[in-house]
């Protein structure tokens, strides 16, 4: 009974965790009682067979650093800020570098602060 009630919510969540995320993530729906698995448009409210059913845009391939009041360091064209080390877009960077990332980012804002 208690599956049956999960089974239900399932298709009514994955679209919704699929535009939260946006094109940069791949969410799949597993249909336990089809045994089939689908992909989860991140565009529209439905289930596809093939991943780019809409032909998503390319991830950036511009990434700039900028030193802003109270925002993350790295910046991306059409996505906005974002952390060094943020999973969604698999940099692999250095950690030494995340380090001084993270720490150039709340001197920024220090510096505003006291400006």
């Amino acid at each position: 009974m208690e599956l049956r009630t999960h089974r239900k919510r399932g298709p009514e969540l994955a679209p919704r965790l699929a535009m939260h995320l946006g094109p940069l993530w791949v969410v799949r729906f597993w249909n336990d009682g089809h045994s089939t698995a689908k992909f989860v448009c991140w565009q529209c409210p439905r289930l596809h067979w093939v991943q780019d059913a809409h032909t998503n845009p390319p991830a950036p391939s511009h990434i700039s650093d900028e030193g802003e009041y109270k925002w993350q360091p790295l910046r991306a064209d059409g996505i906005g800020d974002f952390a060094p080390d943020d999973p969604a877009f698999s940099l692999d960077l250095f950690d030494e570098l995340v380090a001084d990332l993270y720490q150039w980012s709340p001197d920024i804002d220090t510096e505003m602060e006291l400006y």
